[in-house]
């Protein structure tokens, strides 16, 4: 466990720090991450040893106090930060609530103004699927040596603007395995097979919540089955609410607060005289 100062100059614990993870660069042993969006799944991914956690800006301050020592970073949502200096606001704000680093998918100057002011950035490569139009759709890139060099340059870009991080989606294995010792940048593989220094993975679809899981994901559980079972178990106790009321047997005695017989009296005598 690092001792640190978070951004906003508190005193803290974390179970790795950016220079451990760049020292780990090219490891043969993988770490784990998730995206945890609730105190429940936060604390159950702590428990379960995973290693990082990747979040959204709002969720920073909940995980920290669930899992107050696992790094993990925030990830800004397209829509909310439209200039360079929206974004800057918006990775300060996150880093002083105890975000370890800060995602984007915005210009290689928006990386660069955030690597400045000292924030550990994390980018986005491989297909971006808010971007997948570019590419002719949601499919796998770096299925060709010219792509995959295109992803080298990318690379290149990425480490010139400052960029210490890259979650780097749905790229062929063969390609990443190619790139991943060429780059000083950390790769976080999400699809990408097991060639990136870290194995990213969401959280619901290791656990069976999504109804179909894509083909990069493996789910390790059916929590769908236990959700699918709370539903019915809902629909039923509230079908039978339904009813009991309809019959008039709800509420009954047990759930009906009386008044003394004696006060009852007093009071329709009250008002009887008005």
């Amino acid at each position: 466990m690092r001792n640190i100062y978070t951004f906003n100059g508190t005193p803290a614990q974390r179970n790795f720090t950016v220079a451990d993870l760049r020292a780990r660069k090219g490891a043969k042993d993988k770490l784990t991450m998730v995206n945890p969006s609730s105190p429940e799944e936060a604390q159950a991914a702590a428990e379960a040893g995973i290693d990082l956690f990747t979040l959204w800006d709002e969720q920073v301050e909940m995980v920290r106090k669930t899992a107050p020592t696992t790094f993990a970073g925030s990830g800004m949502a397209w829509e909310g930060h439209v200039t360079d200096d929206d974004i800057l606001r918006a990775a300060i704000g996150s880093m002083e609530r105890g975000a370890d680093f800060f995602y984007t998918n915005r210009s290689y100057d928006a990386i660069e103004l955030l690597a400045k002011n000292g924030i550990p950035v994390q980018a986005h490569m491989g297909l971006i699927p808010r971007l997948s139009t570019w590419v002719g759709g949601l499919r796998a890139i770096g299925k060709t040596a010219e792509e995959a060099m295109e992803l080298h340059r990318t690379f290149k870009r990425l480490e010139d603007a400052g960029c210490f991080a890259v979650e780097i989606e749905c790229v062929a294995e063969e390609a990443l395995l190619a790139l991943n010792d060429k780059t000083s940048i950390v790769t976080c593989s999400l699809g990408s097979g097991y060639a990136g220094d870290i194995i990213f993975l969401f959280l619901h679809d290791i656990c069976g919540e999504a109804p179909n899981n894509p083909k990069h994901a493996r789910a390790f559980g059916d929590v769908g089955r236990l959700h699918r079972q709370i539903h019915r178990e809902r629909v039923e106790a509230m079908g039978r609410f339904r009813k009991a009321v309809d019959e008039g047997s709800f509420p009954g005695p047990k759930e009906t607060v009386h008044m003394p017989p004696e006060e009852a009296a007093k009071l329709h005598e009250a008002l009887d005289k008005l």
